[in-house]
């Protein structure tokens, strides 16, 4: 997408696996979609989500006839599961923006080979946390209320509401993310268009690529609107977990009210996210045999990514600490010291320090990062603390206020729970789909990447055929 840079001495080790023509790129990625036949075991993980989806929808048809007392929440805990699940899918939708917009403009070309399923990731995950708010508004069918628009009342939004906050937030950062993800995947759709056996899919694939011919004037156009859409999206990576930080750091509630939190949250939602990338980008690199593309090399890069995350956001828990001790605020020394450590919640206190802190430690061996089996089971691990991370920071400051009389304890209920779950399902069904109509890879790309590295070998045929430094 960018202009080629000479090769980078650094590393002469591959990114892609040599070997790779365009006609190989091409034949792999589509084959998956247009060849090959739905097999037994996306057969069993997509009617598993399925299951999980008629839970969810289950749940909601439950919640709008009864209301939301069918949660645990209640006096002092008003804020329970909704959000503690709205916070985690927020942030584990961050990688996508991140690998595909920022690593884009910072020419690391590693990225390709995972960018377009990050991106998908992304949206999937975007969609489960915004129906969240939504549900916790309770008349959630009036949601259009946080919007501004023409009414004979002139009724306006709260804006100090950080419900209106959210709904801006994650609105515009679901369109970017649908515009960037959709401009990269229009020359994908044109190869599947012209490749496509099925006249369904020829005209399916031929209304969804708008016309790409891969004349000169559209691949200018493309490349134009890439890298607009991708500096457009880089600073949203940073505001939109901003702003859901200050529907915490600016009420007065103890435990919240930290000028820390909002980049604790954005380095809390890239570490969740790259978790997320992790976790499902190995098992689909094993099942379509995608090792040739999505390399070691990848997993190590991605490895040093979520340990350099988790570094910072352990510096995060131990300032919180540290701010408590040193200040003179006798509630946050109470809650951040006494209360989270060694009070009712003590338990889910130090896993998500084990989770998040300890775990993550063993990605410093380098034989470690290069174990995938290893890298995957701790992704899984850095997403549960993360979770249990929002559940700490919201229900451990709302049980125990000013008022010791209402002090209470807040504990999911078979509702809350399946609510949750059912939205795993809804993230994991959309993502069965994707995988099964569209390319998981960019084939554009990794064509352009193959390009640039002949070019370089034939400029030094001593050189490898690809490696770090040639970014396309």
């Amino acid at each position: 997408m960018a202009s080629s840079t000479a090769p980078s001495a650094e590393s002469s080790e591959p990114v892609l696996a040599p070997g790779h023509t365009y006609a190989t790129v091409t034949d792999k990625i589509s084959a998956i979609v247009l060849r090959k036949k739905t097999g037994r075991r996306w057969w069993v993980g997509f009617l598993l989500a399925f299951f999980l989806v008629n839970v969810l929808f289950v749940s909601l048809a439950y919640l709008l006839s009864a209301g939301v007392g069918i949660w645990g929440v209640r006096t002092p805990v008003m804020w329970g599961f909704a959000i503690v699940n709205f916070v985690w899918w927020i942030g584990i939708g961050h990688a996508g923006t991140l690998i595909s917009a920022i690593l884009l403009l910072l020419k690391q070309q590693w990225r390709t080979s995972i960018n377009r399923f990050a991106e998908a990731m992304t949206l999937f995950a975007v969609s489960c946390a915004g129906l969240f708010p939504l549900i916790h508004m309770g008349r959630w069918w009036l949601f259009y209320w946080l919007f501004p628009y023409p009414n004979t009342m002139d009724m306006w939004p709260q804006w100090r509401s950080p419900l209106v906050w959210d709904a801006f937030a994650v609105s515009t950062y679901a369109t970017v993310s649908l515009l960037f993800w959709y401009v990269g995947l229009i020359p994908d759709v044109a190869t599947l268009r012209d490749r496509a056996r099925n006249r369904f899919a020829q005209i399916g694939y031929g209304i969804l690529a708008m016309g790409w011919r891969g004349s000169a004037r559209h691949w200018a156009r493309y490349q134009t609107a890439y890298l607009l859409l991708a500096a457009l999206a880089t600073p949203l990576v940073v505001s939109v977990h901003t702003i859901v930080s200050w529907d915490f750091a600016l009420a007065i509630m103890p435990g919240w009210h930290s000028t820390i939190f909002p980049p604790y949250f954005v380095a809390g939602a890239i570490y969740s996210g790259f978790a997320m990338v992790l976790t499902l980008a190995l098992p689909l690199r094993k099942a379509y045999s995608l090792e040739d593309f999505i390399t070691e090399r990848h997993v190590d890069n991605m490895a040093k990514v979520l340990l350099a995350t988790g570094l910072i956001v352990t510096y995060g828990y131990v300032m919180e600490a540290f701010f408590a001790w040193y200040g003179d605020n006798p509630y946050e020394r109470f809650m951040l010291l006494q209360e989270r450590p060694f009070g009712d919640y003590s338990h889910t206190y130090w896993m998500l320090i084990a989770s998040n802190c300890t775990v993550v430690q063993i990605l410093w061996l380098p034989a470690a990062r290069r174990n995938v089996w290893l890298v995957w089971c701790i992704s899984i691990v850095v997403n549960v603390g993360m979770w249990l991370e929002r559940y700490v920071i919201i229900v451990t400051s709302l049980h125990k206020d000013y008022l010791p009389s209402s002090w209470d304890v807040y504990h999911g209920t078979f509702w809350d729970y399946a609510t949750f779950y059912g939205s795993i399902g809804l993230f994991a069904t959309l993502l069965f789909i994707f995988v099964r109509f569209l390319p998981v890879i960019s084939m554009a790309e990794m064509r352009e990447l193959v390009h640039h590295a002949d070019e370089a070998t034939e400029a030094n045929p001593s050189q490898p055929a690809i490696q770090e430094g040639a970014e396309p």
